[in-house]
């Protein structure tokens, strides 16, 4: 796959805006606490477990139906009524084989 030199510099330019050069305002949480099981575990205790672990609700959540409210939602607070929408059936798309791209010989040599 080749790269144009816009694709580069948008690369290098999205890069400079994500680096941070102050890391100080971060904290490792998660190599604190493999340390402390590491620790417990070298010392023959047990691990310690995690505090304030929140657990899922276990709500089974139709993603369709949560889907469907959202555009209702958001037409409503649009203030459209659909009245005006037009549904179209779209003509069957016909299926053409899917050509194989030539294998690759390797040689020895």
């Amino acid at each position: 796959m080749e790269l144009d030199e816009g694709e580069i510099e948008g690369a290098l330019a999205l890069m400079e805006t994500m680096a941070l050069d102050d890391v100080s305002g971060f904290h490792d949480e998660y190599t604190e606490a493999l340390e402390k099981v590491i620790e417990a575990k070298a010392d023959g205790k047990a691990p310690p477990q995690p505090a304030g672990e929140a657990k899922g609700s276990g709500q089974v959540v139709d993603l369709m139906s949560a889907l469907e409210q959202s555009v209702q939602q958001a037409r409503k607070s649009r203030g459209e009524t659909g009245e005006d929408a037009t549904v179209h059936d779209m003509p069957a798309r016909k299926k053409t084989a899917a050509k194989k791209a030539p294998a690759k010989k390797h040689g020895s040599g």
